[in-house]
């Protein structure tokens, strides 16, 4: 297919100092929860994403020293000599399909936590650690400030060394160069702090240290937050972020410009952003500077890319996230398959692998850290290995991975669904609010399958055992999902509370049905995600007066994985919510909760007109037993396999439910083997 012209733009290539991007689609530094244990994995990653168009490739936060630590989270260093082979791989990797490759230099200061390592941290100013950790920071000496700017130049030859293209001198984020030009953490009085002048110094010096160091044939780029969102008390777009971008307007080769304080404020959940949310912020460094900008805002509508470019908003499209959701996005663009973009949803599920500390996934893009360990490719699958037919059952998120691509190896697929619409749970949680980006989950699969004449969709088909034996399937696929417990097991609660909560509760299922819930309502959550903080949003929207009691010390305590729960609890409360902390089920009658104190047991009791358990989830496997238990007529009918799949084998995040639909089609008739995945290890010495 021809490229829409209207699109030409995104492809110019621009000039960034002494190197040329091939094109305007920049993947901005983003974290893969691989960091200097996993270079392999790291390598293919980045270089999947030059593969797909990607005219600029960044790595993830890099430390120039090990004052500067990180762990037990996945960062990159620049250390040493073994540093500067290991990073190679992922240059080169990005080099061999003709993109620029970037390395982001990076120091934490006070945001460090060198566990570690156990070097002391260092700040501008005497404080406190950032992370909760009973341990300060050091105000840097003068000596301090010339070895931290010893420390950049060694790291960005280093980074050189290894064969980049662009190298960050990152004052984003609230690390240690932010730390020097914010006045809320910079209080000295020598010529590093005071006046806005004397809060630049540092940031200046390293810029030209690291042009020094890295020599004319590779670009310098800034990563500055321009508001730290903080009001009169830091440094605002409007204020000193814009005079900081004024005085050293020229200086840099690049600018990679976004909102600073926390992750949380620059990769926020499509739950509280719009696609471009950014905008306001950073759009007048373009006016101030003749050198490219870059900035990013969850792109995804190339109409809305094409405006940011001629609109003077920025000269290139920044992504991290959409770089994740489908590494081709830009050819995809180029070769005028736009309708087939993989779309960012915003869940941020993608932020949890590093804030858990583990290798990158994504909700929409199930191939996302698997391209080295498993040899998985976003557009490139096995062909099939067999003319079997494949009956899958359920069109929830698991279902409709499992088919697209069984469908794509070349499979007969069958799908059915009982209900009159795919998507399944999906359709239900994209309906609460700031959640409807979530619907992509389906459109996409839902849109591919409809082209795919080998792959037949049958809505309002609910099949028994007999019917599936009769459709003559070779496989069949249980993927019916699950429903949502009534007994009160959930988190914190491991035995069921009797029979009788079932008669005074609902659960989101029954929400999701139409029941009435007016009055008082209260939510209990023992699940601690998305599902508990949304329905009473929902529900307060409504105008019911909403109690949310948790056993946790905060609302959506596992949101901080998706650095979702300062949002969420602040909107909550902002709308009237009354959260009860630290309190698990205890027994319920008609209208009353009964909670036990988790640490003295102290029993409350909580009056209501509605009560919603958020707790547990069951696997919905009563078509799956009634087919194992019969394996003579499984035999008989020539079905050689029956497999449950996502929630109905065992209820978890849609991102783990894609994830199951895709790993059962690529490895359907292909050799079983019992070798654990493959994992990179360190060289042993003796």
């Amino acid at each position: 297919m021809a490229r829409n012209s209207r699109f030409d733009i995104l492809f110019e290539p621009v000039r960034i100092g002494p190197v040329t991007a091939p094109n305007r689609f920049y993947q901005t530094p983003h974290a893969l929860g691989m960091g200097y244990t996993k270079p392999q994995a790291a390598a293919a990653l980045r270089g999947i994403k030059a593969e797909g168009g990607w005219g600029v490739v960044c790595t993830e936060y890099c430390s120039i020293h090990p004052s500067s630590d990180d762990s037990p989270f996945g960062f990159l260093t620049l250390w040493d000599e073994d540093d500067v082979r290991a990073l190679a791989l992922t240059m080169d990797a990005v080099h061999a399909h003709g993109s620029l490759a970037a390395v982001e230099l990076w120091h934490g200061g006070a945001h460090a936590n060198n566990r570690l390592t156990r070097e002391p941290l260092l700040a501008p100013s005497d404080q406190s650690a950032a992370y909760l950790q009973p341990g300060q920071a050091r105000a840097m000496d003068k000596a301090d400030i010339s070895e931290f700017r010893g420390w950049q130049k060694a790291a960005a030859l280093r980074a050189r060394q290894a064969g980049a293209d662009i190298v960050y001198v990152y004052a984003g984020h609230d690390y240690l160069p932010f730390q020097f030009l914010s006045p809320r953490t910079n209080h000295r009085v020598d010529e590093y702090g005071g006046t806005l002048e004397n809060r630049v110094r540092l940031l200046k010096e390293m810029i030209v240290d690291t042009k020094d160091a890295v020599g004319s044939d590779c670009a310098v780029a800034v990563r500055l937050g321009v508001d730290e969102l903080q009001g009169a008390a830091g440094i605002t777009w409007d204020g000193e972020g814009r005079e900081v971008v004024e005085m050293l307007a020229e200086v840099p080769d690049l600018w990679d410009v976004n909102v600073a304080g926390s992750l949380g404020n620059d990769s926020r959940s499509s739950r509280f952003s719009e696609e471009g949310f950014q905008e306001d912020y950073v759009a007048f460094v373009k006016q101030v500077t003749s050198k490219p900008v870059v900035s990013v805002g969850r792109f995804t509508s190339p109409d809305a890319m094409v405006g940011q470019i001629t609109r003077g908003i920025q000269d290139f499209i920044g992504a991290a996230r959409p770089s994740i959701a489908d590494p081709f996005l830009p050819l995809k663009i180029k070769q005028g398959r736009e309708d087939e973009i993989r779309e960012c949803i915003g869940c941020n599920i993608c932020r949890s692998a590093n804030n858990e500390g583990v290798p990158l996934r994504c909700t929409q893009n199930p191939t996302m850290g698997e391209e080295w360990r498993r040899g998985w490719h976003p557009e490139r699958i096995g062909q099939a290995k067999s003319d079997a037919h494949i009956l899958v059952v359920g069109a929830g998120p698991a279902g409709l991975e499992a088919s697209l691509a069984l469908g794509q190896r070349g499979y007969h697929v069958t799908l059915a669904e009982a209900s009159g619409v795919t998507g399944g749970r999906v359709v239900r949680e994209a309906s609460l609010p700031g959640l409807s980006n979530w619907i992509r989950v389906r459109d996409y699969r839902q849109q591919l399958l409809r082209t795919m004449p080998n792959v037949e969709l049958y809505l309002e088909s609910a099949l028994s055992a007999e019917n599936v034996m009769e459709l003559g399937v070779d496989h069949v696929v249980i993927a019916t999902g699950s429903t949502w417990r009534r007994d009160g097991i959930g988190t914190s609660v491991e035995c069921a509370l009797g029979k009788g909560i079932g008669e005074c509760a609902l659960t989101p299922d029954d929400v999701f049905a139409g029941a009435d819930i007016s009055g008082r309502v209260v939510i209990y959550d023992d699940e601690h995600y998305a599902m508990g903080g949304a329905l009473c949003e929902r529900l307060a929207d409504q105008g019911c007066d909403v109690t949310l009691v948790t056993p946790e010390a905060r609302i959506s305590a596992w949101a901080v994985m998706t650095d979702e729960q300062f949002f969420i609890q602040q909107r909550l409360l902002e709308k009237g919510v009354k959260p009860v902390f630290s309190h698990r089920i205890a027994g319920v009658e008609p209208g009353t909760l009964a909670t036990s104190c988790i640490y003295t047991g102290r029993v409350s009791e909580h009056g209501f007109d509605t009560l919603v358990l958020v707790t547990g989830r069951l696997p919905k496997r009563k078509l799956f037993d009634a087919l194992v238990a019969e394996p003579d007529s499984l035999a008989a009918h020539g079905i050689r396999s029956v497999t449950r799949l996502g929630d109905c084998l065992v209820p978890s995040s849609i991102a783990d439910a894609v994830h199951a639909g895709h790993r059962y089609a690529r490895e359907l008739d292909e050799p079983v083997s019992n070798a654990p995945v493959r994992r990179e290890r360190p060289g042993l010495t003796h």
